[in-house]
């Protein structure tokens, strides 16, 4: 957590000296005289700029409604305004402020009729962050950690089937990045790694995407230490799963050499 307090305080830093001085200027002194609702009105022309995608000028208007107005109806709203113009811009310091603004909220409103979207959007902010395979994958975790959070808080919610879609992606990430150590221990000729990577990865993500590499180098890899008939299976789940793989003919001839070797066994043949 101090980590994160740490970074935020960088990427305030670094936003403040990036943002127009005059722009906090008009949208502070932008309340008409005499207006009935200054709290909805500061919200309005927030949401008016947040949509032009003006994400300083509507952080301000957003920032007055918050810091101004604390028992405003339209705070929550406000404070979610906030962490989108932060999302919107897609800096590396300005995700890790919407990170810090959509966890205020669900700390602070767990209960409000957006929270399910707040999650969402937490998750999206380190989703936007995740880095390829080769790489880090710390941000990876943070999203499937979000994303699986809202799935099993908010099961009826509308947003749930794009949950849904970026969870899969995020899990893909990170299980392409442990497919890649178990290929390197498979081209390095050391199998009983390969095999062990392979299998924990089935375990933990049956429903993983690439699974057709997967089977198809666990059964090279347990054909090299001649456990053929553990092989076979993992075959025979490539030509069932997948109508379209790259692996497909490669493993409908395995299999079919696995299966004549086999026979032949049987009938005692060398």
């Amino acid at each position: 957590m101090h980590a994160l307090h740490r970074r935020v305080e960088i990427a305030v830093l670094v936003l403040a000296l990036g943002a127009a001085a005059a722009c906090a200027t008009q949208t502070r002194n932008a309340v008409p005289p005499g207006t009935a609702q200054p709290d909805r009105f500061l919200y309005d022309r927030g949401m008016a700029a947040l949509n032009e995608k003006k994400w300083i000028t509507a952080r301000e208007f957003f920032k007055q409604v918050v810091e101004t107005y604390t028992q405003s109806q339209v705070r929550p709203d406000a404070k979610l305004g906030l962490a989108d113009t932060y999302l919107g811009e897609n800096t590396a310091e300005s995700l890790v402020l919407a990170i810090n603004e959509y966890t205020e909220f669900l700390s602070f409103y767990p209960t409000n009729g957006r929270a399910d979207y707040a999650q969402f959007k937490l998750g999206m902010a380190h989703f936007k962050q995740m880095r390829a395979a080769q790489r880090d994958q710390t941000e990876t975790k943070e999203a499937i950690k979000a994303f699986q959070a809202f799935v099993d808080r908010y099961p009826t919610s509308s947003l749930l089937d794009e949950v849904k879609a970026k969870l899969r992606q995020a899990r893909d990430r990170l299980n392409d990045s442990d497919y890649q150590v178990g290929f390197y221990y498979y081209r390095a000729r050391w199998y009983p790694g390969s095999i062990d990577r392979f299998k924990t990865l089935l375990k933990e993500d049956p429903e993983y995407t690439h699974r057709d590499a997967v089977y198809f180098y666990l059964g090279e890899s347990l054909v090299k230490v001649k456990l053929e008939a553990e092989a076979l299976p993992y075959y025979e789940r490539i030509v069932k799963e997948f109508e379209q793989s790259e692996y497909l003919e490669e493993a409908r001839k395995r299999i079919a050499a696995l299966k004549q070797d086999a026979q032949s066994k049987a009938q005692g043949k060398p």
